[in-house]
C-alpha cells in the first residue's frame, strides 16, 4: 500500500472527486482532502492511498494531468516530520 501526495487541487475538490479522479486507474483505499482547521476550506492538496503497483500507474498517468483547470502535482507522500520541543512549561524566565 503506498499513499500519495495529490496537489494543486481545485478548491472546490471533495473527496469523491478524488475518488472518481482515480477510478479508471483502480480502486482505491482511501481518498482525504486536506481542510483547514478554522475555515474548513480545502487547502488545495490531499492523499489517496493505493495497491503499490497501482500507486506506481497513477502517479505516470495522472501527475501534471489537467483536473478543475489546474495541473496536478502527483508523487509518493513523504513521512512528515515528527515535532519536537515547543510546549512551555519550561519555568524559565522572560
Amino acid at each position: 500500500m503506498k499513499k500519495l501526495y495529490v496537489g494543486n487541487l481545485p478548491w472546490s475538490t471533495t473527496e469523491d472527486d478524488l475518488r472518481e479522479l482515480f477510478a479508471p486507474v483502480g480502486p482505491t483505499q482511501s481518498a482525504t482532502v486536506i481542510t483547514d482547521r478554522e475555515t474548513g476550506r480545502s487547502r488545495g492538496f490531499g492523499f489517496v492511498e493505493l495497491d503499490d503497483e497501482l500507486a506506481d500507474r497513477a502517479i505516470s498517468e495522472l501527475n501534471e494531468k489537467e483536473f478543475g483547470g489546474r495541473q496536478l502535482k502527483i508523487n509518493e507522500a513523504r513521512e512528515r516530520p515528527k515535532r519536537t520541543g515547543g510546549g512551555g512549561g519550561g519555568g524559565g524566565r522572560w
